[in-house]
């Protein structure tokens, strides 16, 4: 009986493990803490591909679901390796090697993040195959 067992236990061992490790902290506490930089508020037409958060800008800080989407214009290719996600803190902290895991496509999802309670700016910039660059500013606000 202890034999047969021993295959369930082990792949519920690494389920849990597996479970565990796709949780992405997005934000460290020390990060969180440093000075917020000057954020300029910009608008602008461009020609670049169009960055846009499809979640709720209002999330639960322990555990939420991360998703952008990135739109192509003029008919360009987006350019995944061109990816850039910066935390507008002073200094600025990049955190494009946290969420490349999730870029598939057009997208980057991410189904489980967590961030330290409070406000935070995040610039999130693209190009396309013809160097156009799209950029938005993010404003998530963790509670």
């Amino acid at each position: 009986m202890r034999s047969r067992m021993l295959p369930a236990i082990v792949a519920a061992v690494l389920l849990g493990a597996a479970t565990a490790s796709a949780q992405v902290r997005l934000i460290t506490d020390e990060e969180a803490r440093a000075p917020n930089q000057a954020v300029p508020s910009t608008r602008a037409i461009t020609r670049g591909p169009g960055v846009r958060l499809m979640t709720p800008a209002e999330v639960h800080g322990r555990s939420f679901a991360l998703k952008l989407a990135f739109e192509p214009r003029g008919g360009a290719a987006i350019d995944p390796q061109s990816l850039k996600v910066e935390y507008l803190k002073q200094p600025p902290v990049d955190l494009t090697p946290r969420v490349r895991a999730g870029l598939q496509g057009l997208t980057i999802d991410l189904p489980q993040v967590t961030v330290p309670s409070g406000h935070h700016p995040l610039r999130v910039s693209i190009r396309d195959a013809e160097g156009r660059e799209g950029s938005a500013l993010i404003h998530l606000t963790a509670r």
